[in-house]
């Protein structure tokens, strides 16, 4: 017997048609006024639901004698949380910039198109798998009092850690500075009767890393 009929539809899958719908009644219905950052929006939610869409997962469990698996009742269910989150993360970071197309009457937007084609010339609309936005972020490593931004020039750094938090990341390729500073904390505090707390000042030398 081959495998395809080993196995049946059976359990209780995922009602991904439901779902979509009742997100896209949800999710959608805020975008009323006919704006670029209304087609931005919509474009963005349908590409957050065709990423659901395909990762969908197949689940099985086998029935049969002794643990055997003679046949299988398989169900469609969704994937990890986790997922969604890491796929949407990629897609985040390799997004494209936009702009609208206004009609000529009445020169509402009426659809988005790339505003860097590849290869040059003509127009394209975006992907329904890519992500688009509409305005480039401003550059927070440097200091931009129009954008509210401090820059990260002077900034402490973790020089291991891999997150944002760290040197290579935090710092923008500037590179950073070492030095040795003394840190002091309270430490080896004991309740005494009554009623105060003593605490002795403990000191250590430590390197600091900061921004250049």
């Amino acid at each position: 017997m081959e495998d395809k009929d080993r196995w049946r539809w059976g359990g209780c899958s995922a009602d991904l048609r439901y779902g979509l719908d009742f997100s896209r009644h949800f999710v959608d219905a805020r975008e009323i006024r006919q704006s670029a950052r209304t087609l931005m929006n919509l474009h963005n939610n349908a590409v957050g639901r065709k990423v659901l869409q395909e990762r969908m997962r197949l689940e099985c469990k086998c029935h049969g004698v002794s643990g055997s698996c003679a046949t299988k009742t398989c169900w469609r269910t969704l994937p990890p949380f986790r997922d969604i989150g890491f796929a949407l993360k990629r897609k985040y970071h390799s997004a494209a910039l936009v702009e609208p197309v206004r009609a000529r009457r009445h020169r509402r937007p009426t659809f988005l198109k790339l505003v860097r084609v590849p290869g040059g010339g003509g127009y394209r609309k975006p992907s329904p798998s890519e992500l688009v936005f509409l305005e480039q972020s401003p550059n927070y490593c440097e200091s931009d009092a129009a954008a509210g931004s401090a820059g990260t020039q002077g900034r402490p750094c973790n020089r291991s850690s891999p997150l944002a938090s760290g040197c290579e990341l935090l710092c923008c390729g500037r590179g950073y500075n070492t030095h040795i500073a003394t840190q002091a904390w309270r430490c080896h505090c004991k309740f005494h009767w009554c009623c105060y707390v003593r605490c002795s000042a403990c000191h250590k030398r430590a390197e600091v890393f900061t921004c250049k």
